[in-house]
């Protein structure tokens, strides 16, 4: 029977797989779609598993995107929904939504068995938005390239208009915001809590995967929380790392800030690492410029952690200096060009005494970067500011 909805009253939550080239290989994807059934606003979302830390974090998002909560959410007999069947009709919903309802504040309801028609709004939009987002371009270096592609897309189709009313799903949305449920003063955190232990290797396992932690953690418990991107790990109440989540098989996550102390006491096993394999800019650095002076290049990626240089101000203070000074590049003139981009002057001085003062320093640094002898070794300078 053909229904009619009031603004703010019914969306309609479903699943969609999809398969795209992720970095070249063939990857099964998810959609995690929304639908408003007023006004057929459309919302999606990528992930890599249908499990109950997306379920929850795309319910988080799509509300905290559209600024407010329906009255009502339909499902259908998903398992990350549905915990258990009650004789013929009855479903006993999940922790997980249970959650979500006491926080965000709505009621839900469950489809009858094989009726995708009872929530019609989003069955056709699972395959309206695949079609119209991934059929015309399939191939993407990241997920997180493929979410920013179907967003430009989302936000063309609902801002097309529709057949009947003669508005776009936004301006219908901008109708129903006004009687949604108001959304909580913050966002819900969905994340699963466990405890693990840091092996020898100063990571923690986790689905088969490792993760790693600072090395002075070796043999401790050390609190990780999972999210469906991203894992955070604690210890003793503070934060001691973020990596990325990797869906892979027997994947190495490894941060290697977590092992410079260990490099500084064996710096042999720096060329060979996990850890600078596991960094392609930072293995390339070292082994096309800085091969034979691993002490100095674990020092220098100790000063960037200790300075909060990021790799991307290294990477430009690298370019700067190779089309400076060429085959003479040195770590201890690297260094120096780091400490360079860092300098800020006092305040308090006047435009003409820092003018005078970004000269000389200049100056000094442009000397230094000459100062080699023959063999493109660098010669200590007496000059200081």
């Amino acid at each position: 029977m053909r229904q009619v909805y009031l603004p703010g009253d019914v969306c309609e939550f479903d699943w969609g797989e999809i398969k795209l080239l992720i970095g070249g290989k063939r990857t099964s994807l998810h959609l995690a779609v929304f639908t408003c059934a007023y006004s057929n606003y459309r919302y999606a979302y990528v992930y890599h598993r249908q499990d109950t830390l997306s379920f929850m974090e795309a319910h988080t998002r799509f509300f905290r995107q559209i600024g407010g909560v329906h009255r009502k959410m339909v499902y259908d007999n998903m398992r990350v929904a549905v915990a258990k069947f009650v004789g013929r009709h009855e479903k006993e919903p999940t922790r997980a939504l249970l959650e979500l309802r006491g926080y965000y504040h709505f009621t839900h309801r469950f489809t009858n068995f094989y009726r995708g028609n009872e929530k019609g709004h989003v069955e056709r939009s699972v395959e309206y938005v695949r079609r119209k987002a991934f059929a015309p371009k399939d191939s993407f270096a990241s997920a997180i390239e493929a979410q920013e592609w179907l967003d430009s897309i989302l936000k063309k189709l609902n801002a097309t208009k529709q057949q009947g009313t003669g508005k776009s799903a936004r301006e219908l949305l901008t109708e129903e915001k006004k009687v949604l449920v108001k959304h909580p003063s913050s966002v819900m955190i969905c994340s699963e809590q466990i405890q693990l232990r840091a092996d020898k290797y100063a990571t923690v396992s986790y689905q088969g995967n490792r993760y790693s932690v600072p090395d002075n953690l070796v043999g401790l418990f050390v609190d990780v929380s999972v999210r469906s991107r991203q894992i955070h790990i604690y210890s003793q109440n503070r934060r001691v790392a973020i990596h990325h989540r990797s869906y892979k098989s027997h994947d190495w996550v490894i941060d290697i800030e977590h092992y410079l102390d260990t490099f500084k006491k064996k710096p042999g096993a720096l060329a060979g690492s996990q850890a600078l394999a596991g960094n392609h800019y930072l293995r390339n650095l070292y082994f096309d410029l800085f091969q034979n002076e691993s002490r100095e290049f674990i020092e220098l990626l100790s000063y960037c952690r200790d300075h909060m240089v990021s790799e991307e101000k290294l990477e430009e203070s690298v370019k700067r200096l190779l089309s400076t000074c060429g085959n003479h590049a040195t770590i201890e003139k690297l260094r120096a060009l780091l400490g360079n981009n860092s300098f800020v002057a006092p305040t308090v001085e006047t435009k003409d005494n820092i003018t005078l003062k970004a000269k000389e320093q200049l100056s000094w640094i442009t000397e230094l970067m000459h100062q080699t002898n023959d063999n493109g070794q660098y010669k200590q300078s007496n000059n200081r500011i």
